[in-house]
């Protein structure tokens, strides 16, 4: 059965007042699904957004998971990078209680986080998300696991190697000596331990961020004492995971079902 064929619905919601703020709900018509919110890499950076994570969506909530598919406001628009963007996903996140409470059938204490590239620094990232420059009160929906795929999870490393043209010191207003409460903030490996169970992806022919940055940061995690899997994919590239054929959206999969599995009755 092709994903066009399978009962779903999709609608996109706002949950702040710009343009950006807003993300596709995908649900599968199951009661009380499992959540996978989704974020889209591209460097934090504008025109990328989140119709790169559609095929993955969709081919999610063919699996049984009520999939958020979340827009954040980037660099070049207003209130884009630091701290914009990383409000834009907790609050995103957070959001996904507003629904329940306004009658979504919802599983809440099974939602995953999964991120691309820099949308995986704000997976990770999201799993700790106490910040001061996160939401005002208590978290309300906390991720149970995050997967992060080919993320940039050391930006002071990603930094200095000049990853992205400079997409770093971009996204946080300058370079580690000039603004390191930033990256000590927002970088993932200086956020250990995450105490959320984690997947790290990343491919030997990666041309964009070189994989040595996930094996640093999994042996970092894991010395740290969270629970992680790391999984260094042969032969494949840095946007391979947004391709649902892929080996490596595969092993997303499978990862996913053993951590949260959805009812999906019948579903493949």
């Amino acid at each position: 059965m092709s994903t066009k064929d399978l009962p779903f619905t999709c609608q996109t919601l706002r949950y702040g007042p710009s343009h950006s703020q807003e993300a596709d709900l995908y649900l599968p018509s199951i009661p009380r699904p499992p959540v996978v919110c989704l974020l889209h890499g591209g460097f934090w950076r504008m025109p990328y957004g989140r119709n790169q994570m559609l095929a993955v969506a969709e081919d999610l909530v063919s699996r049984g998971y009520a999939v958020w598919n979340i827009g954040y406001r980037r660099v070049g628009e207003a209130g884009g990078g630091w701290p914009g963007s990383l409000v834009d996903v907790a609050s995103a996140v957070d959001h996904l209680a507003t629904l329940v409470h306004e009658g979504m059938d919802l599983d809440l204490d099974r939602v995953a986080t999964v991120g691309h590239s820099a949308g995986g620094q704000l997976a990770l990232w999201s799993a700790a998300k106490t910040l001061e420059t996160s939401l005002p009160g208590p978290v309300r929906v906390q991720p149970m696991a995050v997967a992060a795929l080919a993320a940039v999870a050391d930006l002071r490393a990603a930094w200095k190697l000049g990853l992205g043209s400079g997409a770093v010191a971009a996204f946080l207003g300058g370079s580690p000596s000039e603004r390191p409460e930033r990256y000590a903030a927002a970088s993932p490996l200086e956020r250990l331990p995450l105490g959320t169970r984690q997947l790290i992806l990343h491919g030997t022919l990666d041309e964009a961020l070189p994989v040595g940055l996930s094996q640093d940061y999994a042996a970092a995690a894991q010395a740290a004492g969270d629970d992680v899997a790391f999984v260094e994919l042969a032969s494949t590239g840095h946007m391979d995971y947004l391709d649902p054929r892929s080996e490596a959206h595969a092993t997303l999969c499978d990862w996913l079902t053993r951590i949260i599995p959805a009812r999906h009755r019948g579903l493949r």
